[in-house]
């Protein structure tokens, strides 16, 4: 990237207080996880001259919430599983893919509109889908320019002006209300921030900026060391436990003291490590969790940004056949399930193209329902995705062979999938949210404005331009 996103100014600070220091005396930094984010700081600090540098991982591998699963003899992708390209910049998640020979398939969209199937079975007639998809664009294009003009008046006025996506679909005049209607403006909206447009910020999502920026082309990936492996190249100069930068596995952090002489870090097993500053890379459920406690409590206004900001769930349901019974080929990649309840089994794909003869088909939920259909059993949840898988293929074909169902929100190290931004929640609640407090920094996907949600935020959010920091 040329240009050096505002979102790291705050760790910018810590790499230059921490650098200008290290001239007179050993300074230390903890990092707390080792996601994408906690390896990029800690990445960003070893650059800067930072040797002093360890990293804290609660679960006992590295990746966070870029994590794999095998599943039938072929590796399927639990978080994140994207990235994009084809924009007017490039996506560094694109050159660290090129570096470590990432495999990936390109996803194709584009006939999607043919493969839209009625609530009782059937299909719609692709001309009827392609007028609520019309329809449906041209509403998201009034989003774009209605939140640039609440950006501009925002700015005029200097007060954080908003809406809900919803209310911009009202204003608009095409609220959803068919099956129909519903599940195309599913895959327009809740599909991408796994949240409901009735909570969702205008102004903070439109125009997606991730597609803006980076291109709309959809990197699937599909190698056998996961998605991680893009985390693990970047850690791979800390995998020496007997160094001074390294990373400690099953470490999960009970408590952080923090003052103006430094920090102490309190884990579950009763050990405490200390340091002059710790950057805080968990995700924003973790922190509303109270998994880690703060000593001083953190300020009141940094507990009401944290406190008011949205976790989101968006689950992947893998299902393993013995035989195919879809359709494959150009075109087929994509389903849609129009049910009267929004977002009930709505958005299925298979891995044909990604996996040839791995029969395997994954269906995506979000939001509310993804926190339903994690309490159930995987018994169940099979019994409610089969049924739907009934009407649109017919009462003839077989049962899965396994079930991969994950559990985000109920992971007490992850409690959620990614963040996204609540109508009401306003630029300045934003920059207390990624502001430090005292010793203790913070980053993750959460803190960055511009790529929210995605694993390019995440990555950007946490390794920072080298360019003020290597002059010091």
């Amino acid at each position: 990237m040329s240009k050096k996103p505002t979102e790291n100014l705050v760790l910018t600070l810590l790499l230059t207080a921490v650098a200008a220091a290290a001239g007179s005396r050993r300074e230390s930094v903890i990092v707390i996880g080792a996601g994408i984010s906690g390896i990029s700081t800690a990445n960003a600090l070893y650059e800067a001259g930072i040797r002093d540098i360890l990293i804290l991982e609660g679960s006992s591998r590295i990746g966070g919430r870029m994590m794999k699963a095998e599943l039938g003899g072929y590796t399927v992708e639990m978080g994140a599983n994207w990235f994009y390209t084809g924009g007017p910049l490039q996506n560094p998640l694109a050159s660290l893919a090129n570096k470590t020979r990432l495999r990936t398939s390109l996803n194709d969209d584009s006939n999607i509109t043919a493969n839209v199937y009625r609530q009782e079975g059937g299909l719609f007639p692709k001309k009827l889908v392609d007028e609520v998809e019309m329809a449906a664009s041209s509403t998201e294009s009034f989003c774009e320019r209605l939140s640039e003009k609440l950006a501009a008046m925002s700015k005029t006025k200097g007060v954080d002006i908003d809406v809900s996506v919803l209310e911009a679909q009202r204003l608009f005049g095409n609220l959803p209300s068919t099956p129909l209607v519903m599940v195309i403006d599913y895959y327009h909206n809740d599909y991408e921030e796994a949240e409901a447009t009735t909570v969702t910020s205008l102004k903070h999502t439109y125009p997606r900026r991730e597609f803006k920026d980076h291109g709309k082309l959809s990197n699937f990936v599909c190698d056998s060391r996961g998605f991680e492996e893009l985390v693990r190249g970047l850690a791979c100069r800390f995998s020496n436990r007997s160094s001074q930068h390294k990373i400690l596995l099953n470490k999960v952090v009970k408590e952080i003291f923090y003052s103006e002489r430094g920090v102490g870090v309190k884990l579950e097993d009763g050990s405490t490590y200390r340091a002059k500053y710790v950057v805080v890379s968990v995700s924003i459920g973790v922190l509303q969790s109270n998994l880690i406690r703060f000593t001083p409590t953190l300020p009141m206004w940094k507990m009401n940004a944290i406190s008011e900001f949205d976790m989101s769930v968006y689950t992947k349901i893998f299902l393993k056949f013995p035989y195919k019974f879809w359709p494959t080929g150009p075109g087929t990649e994509f389903s849609l399930y129009a049910h009267s309840r929004r977002g009930y089994y709505p958005f299925w794909q298979h891995l044909e193209n990604e996996y040839p003869g791995s029969n395997i088909l994954f269906v995506t939920i979000t939001s509310e329902e993804s926190r339903r259909v994690e309490k159930l059993s995987n018994e169940a949840v099979q019994r409610e995705a089969m049924d739907v898988l009934r009407k649109m293929y017919g009462d003839r074909i077989p049962n899965p062979e396994q079930i991969l169902v994950p559990r985000w929100s109920m992971d007490r190290l992850y409690k959620g999938s990614y963040s996204n931004w609540p109508n009401g929640y306003t630029k300045a609640k934003h920059d207390q949210l990624k502001a430090r407090v005292g010793s203790v920094y913070f980053t993750g996907e959460h803190t960055n404005s511009r790529y929210l949600g995605y694993a390019t935020g995440a990555y950007l959010a946490g390794w920072l331009p080298a360019c003020p920091l290597y002059t010091i």
